[in-house]
């Protein structure tokens, strides 16, 4: 079974749940989820995890993501975006490109967005776009969402070119929506295109074809992610071999109990820059603070999961493993 992460390219026509169908294919594995649902015409970053990566879904779904869109004003759709029914056109000539310009950046920060009928979000065990299919619109609650920025990339009216960040759960089509209905005129979005979803950007994306053709040339495992690489930010512990069954067993370990690095050789020269390496990071490590995050490894550097430390008992305790026992048993 394949274990990892892929940095998928979703192209325009394809739904999310498309891309992880058509890669269950690709590499001859069920066990695929993806990240965070792109919509149809949305292009962009969609990383896939598979076998025991799939641990990480819940994980990678709450980063931060950036987006490319264009906001089209003076029109109102039932879908908040270009592919919907019009519900209504606005003039849009009295604008400017100031007024514009004020108006997209007061959505900075944090606001309450409510989210759109046509959204994969269940109400009473059903999708919200069912119903809006069969003209049902039910109340929903406004969820609070951060904008962390707007950066205004090119203003032709109607047509605004942005570029935004924002924290989990948030709508684009309807941050146009709401832009249109700020400036009196109404908008809808008419592109998007996601640039970056927390750890995975754009430039190291690939497209389905690209990951079909490395699979039959057996090199999947060239542009397959190893599950540790997303936590790449975080310390990395090793626990020492006699304690080792205490995280295989997701148990709380002490600080006392972890070492970095495999025994020290017999070459003298090499011993010396083991000495170092180990100097180096015990200096980087420093003291661990108090819920601070750290990636545990066993002796042979098997990547057994994400811990959390406790000052109060100098304790890691387990927040998601990862182990693969059989690697370890190897």
């Amino acid at each position: 079974m394949w274990n990892g992460i892929l940095n998928i390219y979703k192209e325009k026509g394809y739904t999310s749940h498309d891309v992880v169908a058509k890669l269950r294919g690709i590499v001859k594995q069920k066990k695929i989820g993806h990240t965070g649902t792109l919509d149809p015409d949305a292009e962009g970053v969609l990383p896939v995890c598979l076998g025991k990566a799939t641990r990480l879904c819940d994980m990678l779904t709450d980063q931060s993501k950036t987006y490319e869109a264009v906001l089209l004003l003076g029109k109102t759709t039932d879908t908040q975006d270009i592919t919907g029914q019009i519900l209504e056109e606005r003039e849009t000539g009295h604008l400017t490109e100031e007024e514009v310009c004020a108006c997209i950046a007061g959505f900075t920060g944090e606001y309450a967005q409510l989210p759109p009928m046509y959204s994969a979000l269940k109400v009473n065990g059903r999708k919200l776009y069912e119903l809006a299919r069969q003209g049902i619109e039910v109340e929903r609650k406004k969820r609070s969402v951060t904008i962390h920025e707007i950066l205004i990339q090119e203003v032709s009216l109607p047509r605004v070119r942005m570029r935004v960040r924002c924290s989990k759960g948030t709508y684009i089509r309807t941050l146009c929506h709401d832009i249109g209905r700020e400036l009196g005129c109404g908008g809808c979005m008419a592109a998007l295109l996601r640039t970056q979803a927390g750890y995975f950007e754009l430039k190291d994306s690939m497209k389905l074809r690209e990951v079909e053709e490395a699979c039959a040339a057996g090199e999947l495992s060239r542009v397959l992610l190893p599950v540790d690489a997303v936590f790449h930010h975080l310390k990395e512990v090793r626990i020492l071999e006699p304690y080792q069954n205490l995280a295989y067993n997701g148990n709380p370990f002490s600080e006392s109990q972890i070492g970095q690095k495999p025994d020290t050789p017999e070459d003298p020269e090499k011993a010396d820059c083991v000495r170092a390496s180990q100097e180096a990071v015990r200096e980087r490590q420093g003291r661990f603070c108090n819920g601070e995050q750290v990636r545990v490894y066993d002796r042979e550097r098997h990547f057994i999961g994400i811990y959390r430390y406790h000052a109060g008992k100098q304790v890691f305790r387990v927040e998601k493993m990862f182990l693969d026992q059989e690697a370890a048993e190897d």
